[in-house]
């Protein structure tokens, strides 16, 4: 726990989100009602259904062909596929993202609440609802996650989640997108939970961690060269932890 602990404190897109959602704090408590309750479970629920949309539709989209372009696709999320115990690649190198998706969230929160209840109201209640629900929902997906993919000891609770996220990575690359513990119901409600009979039938143990290319395709020669890490992924040691 502590050492999952450790490492999302030294993540950036945290770092940057932290000082808002203290700034979103101080709005709850200052400007507290009856609303403000619901606008960080709005935001909670919110979060966990993007982080979902994002991994599936995003991070899980057809490889480009462009390699610039599949480069960064790579550090965003391919290569943590392939070398999922490197802490280097839980995340992203684009640390502003989460500010830049929460900014625009924002505005388009805000825009339809502004004529229901006025300019100050609707941008307090967005405010908390994004950098207060959903930033705390976004650190809670991090810890999780990072947590499944250490090798430490883990209690009931990191056993279920390390469960759960691996069978992403070591059954079926194209189910279970939630991470966060709990959000199972997501992936029922979008037709993606794991279903073992499908991945035992269509595994494929050399293009597991590839996401189905193969592993000698030069795009991901070229990216893993581009980002420091070495020509073969299936090398010996290197398995997510069981």
């Amino acid at each position: 726990m502590f050492h999952a602990l450790r490492i999302i404190a030294h993540m950036g897109s945290l770092q940057r989100l932290a000082p808002l959602t203290l700034v979103a704090l101080l709005v709850a408590i200052l400007g507290w009602s009856w609303a403000v309750p619901l606008a960080i479970a709005y935001g909670i629920v919110a979060q966990f259904v993007l982080e979902y949309i994002f991994h599936r539709f995003v991070y899980h989209r057809e490889p480009p062909v462009d390699q610039p372009t599949f480069n960064a696709l790579y550090r965003s999320h391919i290569g943590h596929h392939e070398f999922p115990t490197n802490p280097e690649f839980f995340t992203g190198d684009d640390h502003w993202f989460p500010v830049r998706v929460a900014a625009v969230s924002l505005v388009l929160h805000l825009l339809p609440l502004w004529p229901l209840v006025g300019l100050a109201e609707a941008a307090k209640l967005a405010f908390v609802a994004l950098f207060l629900g959903s930033a705390l929902a976004f650190a809670f997906y991090e810890y999780c996650h990072t947590l499944a993919h250490l090798n430490v000891p883990k209690g009931w609770f990191g056993r279920r989640l390390t469960r759960s996220h691996l069978a992403h990575h070591l059954q079926d690359h194209d189910a279970t997108f939630h991470v966060s513990f709990g959000m199972g119901w997501i992936d029922r409600l979008f037709g993606t939970a794991l279903d073992p009979a499908r991945a035992r039938a269509q595994f494929d143990r050399n293009t597991i961690r590839s996401l189905g290319m193969d592993p000698e395709d030069l795009r991901l020669v070229t990216a893993r060269k581009a980002w420091g890490l070495p020509r073969d992924p299936r090398r010996p040691g290197d398995g997510p932890v069981v």
